[in-house]
């Protein structure tokens, strides 16, 4: 993989949170929060991030049950992840999300760019090289 901005994605129906990262620091950061509940403004904010950030790669957290059986959003986070490989043709690297969203402060809000920080975090603790 090529160097540069990776941006991760807390995909969900009425919210998408985003975190920045890039390969050489290999840390994430929490970026802002998407309004997704209509494909209308769920696409434009994406494209605004990709033409602004011109990232290298994506990474979206998969929801699974703590068994690792899938979750009801685990077909559309899926989706969402193809429908990112499809549009901008960048690689796009799925982390199992299970625990991210139980580890950010729950009196929060809006916590998805938090979880989207969390996941974006954990592809860069969980890859030793990233050449993935």
């Amino acid at each position: 993989m090529s160097d540069g901005v990776i941006i991760g994605f807390d995909f969900g129906e009425k919210r998408i949170g985003v975190a920045l990262g890039n390969t050489l620091t290999r840390q994430a950061s929490p970026h802002r929060i998407i309004d997704s509940r209509t494909v209308q403004s769920r696409w434009d904010g994406i494209n605004a991030l990709v033409k602004e950030w011109s990232p290298v790669a994506f990474v979206v957290g998969i929801p699974r049950h703590p068994d690792g059986q899938p979750h009801e959003m685990t077909n559309r986070c899926e989706r969402f992840a193809r429908q990112l490989e499809g549009r901008f043709h960048l690689p796009v690297n799925r982390i199992d999300e299970r625990y991210s969203s139980a580890v950010v402060d729950s009196d929060a809000d809006f916590i998805d760019d938090e979880a989207a920080c969390i996941i974006l975090q954990q592809f860069f603790n969980e890859s030793v090289s990233l050449d993935v």
